[in-house]
Order: structure tokens, then C-alpha cells, then sequence
């Protein structure tokens, strides 16, 4: 279980075939940003499991299966992009975000992002097929990794707003239009919604 607020943002530095899936090593968070083999990671909102070294400062390996390859934009991986991390909550962890399972209900595209005058700004996303209905005004929803609140939903797009702090210390600062992002809908309101149909 996450919470949506970005710990470090590292570059990959290595990917390898594996089978259908891909072996990804991250460079080492600076800091004290522990990782113990077996670990969950958030990566990019994408909960992945740390297979590499626990030696301090080691950097980060996580194996992708297809299922992962499949549900995000991990395919476009490559050397030197940068990706969001998130160590899981510990219980009795202040939840300042909102939570979040670290599973990707798929990838939607930036198709605007406004710049504001205060250094901000409004991003609007086209989620995929069936993702609309996640969509609810003032609702949360996750955003590489990021937890965010809907703004404007209409059909298949919405809006966020995005301060300095978070375009400064996230990789949505680096976000350019048609960039694939990975979604996670709000887990509250899928179960709501499961409910109610059931």
C-alpha cells in the first residue's frame, strides 16, 4: 500500500530482455532511501518487487512481467528516463495522500498542459477505454505514481492542478504532450462502484 507522495525520482540505467518481460535497474536514490530484496517499490505508480542488492547505495533492479508491460507505458523504458519512487506505508505512517495500491488500471496520454504564472500547472490526461467511469470531480486518482484530485471530467479527459513543488520534485515537471502516463483510480471508488453494479 502507497499514498501517492513521491519519494525520489532516479533514471534507469540498464534494461534487458526477459522472457516476454524486462529486467530494469534504476540508479541508487541519494539519501537514506533503504531497499531490502523483496521489497515493494513503487515505480512510476507501478508496484514492483526489488530483486537486486541490499548493499547501501546499490542501485535498484525490478523484473517486469508482461501483465506490467501490458498495463503501463513501461515498454517505452528506456536509459536515462527518469521514473517516480515510493517505498510502501509502514502501518501507523501518517497517510497524507490518498491510498494507492500500486496497481495500474492502464495508461492514459497528456494531451495539454497549461502553464499558470505562479510556476504551476493544469495538465489535462485522455484516459483509455472504460477508465472514464473512475471519474469523479474532485475524486483522487494516480498519476505516474502521484496522487492527484480530478478537475473537470469530461468523457474520457480530465484536468489536475499541479504546484511548483510537485513539477519540481516529481517527473511531471518533465511531462511533454503525448506522453503516456500510468492511471490508478481512486481504490475507494472502484469498490464503491463494483458494489453498486453487483
Amino acid at each position: 500500500m502507497f499514498t501517492g507522495l513521491i519519494e525520489a525520482c532516479v533514471p534507469v540505467t540498464a534494461i534487458e530482455p526477459l522472457g516476454t518481460g524486462l529486467r530494469v535497474t534504476l540508479r541508487a536514490p541519494e539519501g537514506l532511501f533503504a531497499a531490502a530484496k523483496g521489497q515493494s517499490i513503487a515505480v512510476s505508480g507501478a508496484c514492483l518487487t526489488h530483486v537486486g542488492s541490499e548493499t547501501a547505495g546499490a542501485p535498484l533492479v525490478f523484473e517486469l512481467s508482461e501483465e506490467t508491460l501490458e498495463r503501463t507505458w513501461f515498454r517505452a523504458l528506456a536509459p536515462g528516463k527518469r521514473v517516480n519512487l515510493e517505498r510502501a506505508l509502514r502501518l501507523g505512517d501518517r497517510l497524507d495522500g490518498h491510498l494507492v495500491a500500486g496497481h495500474v488500471d492502464g495508461a492514459g496520454r497528456i494531451c495539454a498542459i497549461e502553464p499558470w504564472s505562479d510556476g504551476g500547472a493544469r495538465l489535462v490526461v485522455e484516459v483509455p477505454a472504460g477508465f472514464e467511469r473512475y471519474l469523479l470531480d474532485k475524486g483522487s486518482i494516480t498519476i505516474d505514481g502521484v496522487s492527484l484530485t480530478v478537475v473537470s471530467p469530461c468523457e474520457r479527459t480530465f484536468a489536475v492542478a499541479l504546484i511548483p513543488l510537485t513539477l519540481a520534485k516529481t517527473t511531471l515537471g518533465e511531462a511533454r504532450v503525448g506522453d503516456l502516463v500510468n492511471l490508478e483510480a481512486d481504490m475507494v471508488g472502484k469498490w464503491i462502484l463494483s458494489r453498486s453494479q453487483g
